[in-house]
């Protein structure tokens, strides 16, 4: 994340409601729920923005990692909350863009939160399993067309970003893998390093460590231009998928 996008959200953690500010606060420690498992890059996200709030305030966030659903879980339990600052969370493009779009759901992502700032946004990367013979987004394709239903990619849950982007990749691409969905994006990232399953389109954020180590190859990045942490690596529209784009975001909601 970029350091104006962490100072932005720090700026926004402290326009919270004026009755809490009447109040001094924050006078006790402030859950912050994070709607996926822990190692992700959403957990990450929440985990460096906490630390640099809880300086700017003087007061300790408890990260509580709430996953299932994708994001359903931690959306009732921010719902069910008491509206009073101390419990926040980390609101993402699943909880208030595409589950509430593609699904019914027990909450009104627009009714039943208060959207408090924007912390900021990264491109999704086209990652595959390094033992696949592919070095690029065209031998990708290639090899799926030449081997139809054999090929499978995670996600971080059914009606995710990194779902709908797979499978609008599978549409603008006439192919086909079977789609397995997990319980947030660390343990689909795990399952691809494994060769359990093939392919993933994670947000950069989760992607990068895994990248740098060697033990994720990346094809492409959404967007419309290169990202300074892999310049090397060429958009979707680059490398051949005209109009492709998917942006991942993160923003902080309360009740």
């Amino acid at each position: 994340m970029q350091r104006r996008h962490i100072l932005q959200a720090a700026a926004a953690a402290l326009a919270l409601p004026s009755l809490a500010r009447a109040q001094a606060y924050p006078v006790k420690p402030i859950r912050y729920i994070v709607p996926v498992a822990a190692g992700g890059g959403s957990d990450m996200v929440g985990r460096v923005v906490t630390e640099r709030w809880g300086r700017a305030l003087g007061q300790t966030f408890v990260v509580d990692n709430l996953s299932g659903g994708g994001g359903v879980v931690a959306c009732q339990a921010t719902q069910r909350a008491a509206p009073d600052g101390y419990t926040l969370m980390q609101g993402y493009v699943a909880t208030h863009g595409t589950a509430p779009a593609t699904r019914k759901l027990p909450y009104d992502a627009l009714r039943d939160f208060t959207p408090v700032g924007m912390i900021g946004s990264t491109p999704n990367v086209l990652v595959v399993n390094t033992s696949l013979p592919v070095n690029d987004l065209r031998g990708f394709i290639d090899y799926l067309k030449k081997n139809p239903a054999r090929l499978s990619y995670g996600s971080a849950g059914a009606g995710s970003l990194t779902h709908l982007t797979a499978e609008l990749f599978k549409l603008q691409t006439d192919t086909f893998m079977v789609h397995i969905p997990y319980r947030g994006i660390a343990p689909a990232t795990t399952d691809v390093i494994a060769g359990q399953t093939q392919a993933m389109f994670p947000g950069l954020a989760a992607a990068l460590p895994h990248i740098r180590s060697g033990r994720l190859r990346p094809l492409a990045v959404t967007g419309n231009q290169r990202h300074p942490a892999l310049k090397d690596v060429p958009t979707m529209e680059e490398a051949g998928v005209k109009g492709f784009d998917a942006q991942q975001w993160y923003g902080i909601v309360g009740p």
